[in-house]
């Protein structure tokens, strides 16, 4: 058998629909034969799971290290040793632990590389708070544990025909205008333009970037962050050669349909993208965490409280993580081989037809 992309997948908080959607996913067993998975959990609280379900469809392959797993099959590794009471549709403090200790995890073989990608399921972000954790989510979180020198993460929801990128995150929404800069807008612009050419194989994207007040400031009558902050970021981005168009207004870009004529959308905040992607994409959607060396998806839905345990639960958020993570992986692996070992540029004398090679030039 080949080597499979090997998936790590954290079991989030055991009281939401994790493991049910989980357990739909992998019901399909042609999974297996896409990708190598590893599940970060508890082997009680999937049996929980499997019992309350009814689910018998799935059988875990438990096992303690990535080394012990095996491809063709749906390994769990159980590093949360002690039995955590489940209380399903419920936040507690012990889902919450349960949850840090498989993402710390999964985090850990990551930067060893002993998986390739990682995707989280949901997490509470309040019970997952504690001395170990002080972030407002994964985003946070995983920039903290990976970032390189002068490297912040992007957050970016994305579907097959639509991705939406945030300036901001989870702040207050009172703090947004402090909050935004053109050092701010210029670092997310450049760093949506380079993932969507690596990690999304599109050439020349097109960026769209969405102002922050009504009507996009109304030439200054209705806020001036427009005129003072995102217009010349855009400006310098388009002298920098990025193909980028705004600032727009946000609610008849996307009442209007102009969003299909842009690869990815740049939001000011976070209710202003996610709310018409979450509306147009729900079941479809998937959160990438753009800008870091790792690759990082998870479904664009929380924990689902009022739903765990019935069974009614959607796995096509999940399904589609999976998917782009490891479209993602191979997205990388072909850019970065093309651009290894570039021949010396070529260039042209003005005036003259024929096409010189300078063999002198380090560029």
């Amino acid at each position: 058998m080949s080597e499979l992309i090997k998936v790590g997948i954290t079991h989030g908080d055991v009281n939401g629909v994790g493991y049910e959607i989980l357990m739909k996913t992998f019901s399909d067993i042609r999974m297996l034969e896409l990708i190598h998975p590893i599940i970060y959990g508890s082997s009680k609280s999937a049996s929980y799971h499997r019992k309350l379900l009814n689910n018998n469809s799935v059988n875990f392959n438990i096992i303690n290290s990535v080394e012990e797993s095996r491809e063709g099959r749906i390994n769990l590794l159980n590093c949360i040793k002690d039995e955590t009471r489940i209380d399903i549709g419920t936040a507690t403090a012990e889902a919450g632990e349960s949850a840090y200790i498989a993402l710390d995890c999964a985090t850990k073989d990551l930067k060893e590389n002993k998986i390739d990608v990682l995707v989280t399921l949901p997490i509470n972000k309040d019970t997952i708070q504690s001395d170990q954790f002080k972030f407002p989510g994964h985003t946070e979180f995983l920039e903290e544990r990976f970032a390189g020198e002068g490297e912040k993460a992007l957050m970016i929801m994305a579907t097959q025909t639509m991705r939406v990128a945030l300036a901001t995150t989870h702040i207050p929404l009172k703090d947004v205008s402090s909050a935004l800069s053109k050092e701010l807008i210029a670092e997310k612009i450049r760093t949506l333009n380079n993932t969507l050419k690596r990690d999304f194989s599109i050439d020349a994207p097109r960026i769209a970037v969405l102002g922050l007040n009504p009507h996009a400031g109304e030439n200054g009558l209705l806020g001036k962050e427009e005129e003072e902050i995102i217009a010349p970021v855009v400006k310098e981005a388009q002298e920098e050669w990025i193909l980028c168009a705004g600032p727009y207004a946000a609610d008849g870009f996307f009442g209007s349909g102009r969003f299909k004529e842009f690869d990815a959308i740049l939001a000011m905040y976070h209710d202003q993208g996610l709310i018409p992607f979450k509306t147009m994409a729900m079941d479809m959607g998937v959160n990438y965490t753009a800008g870091l060396p790792i690759i990082r998806t998870s479904p664009d839905h929380g924990t689902a409280y009022d739903i765990a345990g019935k069974n009614e639960a959607s796995d096509e958020s999940f399904r589609q993580s999976i998917y782009l993570a490891v479209d993602i992986y191979r997205n990388r692996v072909i850019y970065d081989e093309a651009r290894k070992n570039p021949l010396k540029k070529m260039f042209y004398d003005r005036g003259r037809d024929d096409e010189k090679l300078d063999l002198t030039r380090e560029d």
